[in-house]
């Protein structure tokens, strides 16, 4: 049975569901670090906007009654693969010990103002 996952306190679009969850998995949508009060970017440092991505993957994490420790994969796509470091700063911080499986690649779409976009699978 396919669940159609929706919160507020996260970026939406009609062209995409922010996730889906299918018996004990919950697949998220490529998350970008949007502040989903203002619809503008969290800010323009790539630490800044992975923060608010991650943010925005616990809240529809958290709609799906899920959570980071539940996530077993994540994809993260990058604009400019020179933030690998920042990236990788931040993401640290909700992800301290024991993280999920990830892969990093390069953004092929050029998205305004966009820096990265985050991808999740978790298991319940």
């Amino acid at each position: 049975m396919r669940q159609i996952i929706r919160t507020p306190d996260a970026p939406s679009s009609p062209l995409f569901s922010q996730a889906i969850k299918v018996g004990s998995t919950v697949y998220l949508s490529g998350i970008v670090g949007m502040d989903p009060k203002t619809n503008q970017m969290a800010g323009s440092t790539i630490q800044e906007q992975t923060r608010q991505a991650l943010i925005n993957c616990q809240n529809i994490l958290r709609a799906a009654d899920a959570a980071l420790n539940d996530v077993v994969e994540v994809q993260v796509l990058l604009t400019r693969p020179g933030d690998f470091a920042g990236l990788n700063e931040e993401y640290a911080k909700f992800f301290p010990s024991n993280p999920p499986a990830r892969s990093v690649t390069k953004l092929g779409v050029e998205l305004p103002n966009i820096l990265v976009s985050i991808k999740m699978t978790a298991v319940l």
